[in-house]
C-alpha cells in the first residue's frame, strides 16, 4: 500500500516538474486565424443583410493583431458580433483571450469594443442591446496570451507549498474527500438522464456529459419550473447579474450548447419562446 502511495506521489511531482521547466505557449496559426476571421466577416454579412458583397484580406496588423474589413458598409449588432467571434474561432482552436475593436472607417475610432476570457467563462462585454448603425466599419481582433513572464520562478517557488500540500491530502485528507463526495450525490432525474448539480454533469446508463458552471446554473433553473417560460430578463439575472459578474458569452450560446447536450433525449426540448424567453419541455 506504502509502495503504490510513493509512487503516485512522485509522478504526481514529476508532473508539477515537468510543468514548472517548460514553457506552455499557445502557438497562433496566421493561417488558421484569418480563416476564421473570414468566417466571421461572412456571418456578419449574412445577419446584416448582405449575401453578396465581398469580405476583404484579412490582414495581419501584427503579431497577435489582425484587420477584418468589408467591401461595403454594414450595421453590427454587439450580441450577434460577440456570438459570431466566438463561434467562428472556437474550431480554429485559437487562444482563449482575445480584444475586440469596432473600428469606424473614417476616423478609425473606436465604435464597439469588448474582451473576452473564455477559460474562465466571463468577460467585458458592454452595451450588448445597442445596435450600431450602417456603416463602413473595421475589426480588429487582438489575441492575449496569459502572463508567462517569471513563470517558472513562481512555480519554483509554489513547489514546496504543492507538495506538502498534496502528502497533507494523501495522509489526512482522504477520509475528508470520501465524506464531501458523498455528500456530493444529489441527483435530479431528467427525461433518461440524471442531473447532479454539484457535480456539473447529466447521465445516462451508457455515457458521462459534463457541464460548465453557466451551463449547469441554466440547467438548474429549468429544472425547477418544467413545462413554463422563464423570460430572458430572469435567466440573465439570475445566472449572470446576481453572481456580479459581466458574462461573454450570450444566454443563446448556452442554450444552444444545452441543447447538444440534451438531443439524446427526445422527451426534452429546449424551445425559444420568440421575444420572451425558454421553456424546458418535459414530456
Amino acid at each position: 500500500m506504502m509502495t503504490k502511495l510513493y509512487y503516485k506521489v512522485t509522478l504526481l511531482l514529476l508532473s508539477l516538474l515537468i510543468v514548472a521547466c517548460s514553457e506552455s505557449v499557445k502557438e497562433h496559426s496566421p493561417e488558421r486565424i484569418k480563416v476564421g476571421l473570414r468566417e466571421a466577416g461572412h456571418q456578419l454579412l449574412l445577419q446584416s443583410g448582405d449575401s453578396s458583397s465581398r469580405v476583404l484580406p484579412v490582414v495581419a496588423l501584427d503579431a497577435s493583431t489582425y484587420e477584418l474589413s468589408f467591401e461595403q458598409s454594414l450595421q453590427i449588432v454587439p450580441d450577434s458580433l460577440v456570438a459570431i467571434v466566438e463561434r467562428s474561432l472556437e474550431p480554429a482552436e485559437l487562444s482563449d483571450r482575445y480584444l475586440v475593436e469596432v473600428l469606424q472607417c473614417e476616423d478609425a475610432e473606436v465604435a464597439y469594443s469588448y474582451e473576452m476570457w473564455l477559460e474562465e467563462e466571463q468577460g467585458i462585454v458592454p452595451c450588448q442591446g445597442r445596435l450600431l448603425p450602417q456603416s463602413c466599419y473595421k475589426i480588429h481582433v487582438k489575441f492575449k496570451e496569459g502572463q508567462r513572464a517569471n513563470s517558472n520562478l513562481v512555480w519554483l517557488w509554489l513547489l514546496p507549498v504543492v507538495i506538502l500540500s498534496v502528502l497533507g491530502w494523501w495522509f489526512f485528507g482522504r477520509k475528508h474527500l470520501e465524506v464531501s463526495e458523498l455528500a456530493a450525490t444529489k441527483e435530479v432525474p431528467l427525461g433518461r438522464f440524471m442531473f447532479y448539480p454539484e457535480q456539473h454533469k447529466l447521465v445516462t446508463p451508457a455515457t458521462e456529459i459534463s457541464l460548465s458552471k453557466k451551463e449547469c446554473e441554466l440547467l438548474e433553473l429549468f429544472v425547477e419550473r418544467p413545462n413554463q417560460v422563464i423570460s430572458r430578463d430572469e435567466l440573465s439575472k439570475r445566472v449572470w447579474e446576481d453572481h456580479g459578474v459581466v458574462v461573454g458569452r450570450s444566454l443563446d450560446t448556452y442554450i444552444s450548447k444545452l441543447r447538444k447536450k440534451l438531443q439524446d433525449d427526445e422527451q426534452i426540448q429546449l424551445v425559444n419562446i420568440h421575444g420572451v424567453g425558454y421553456k424546458l419541455e418535459v414530456n
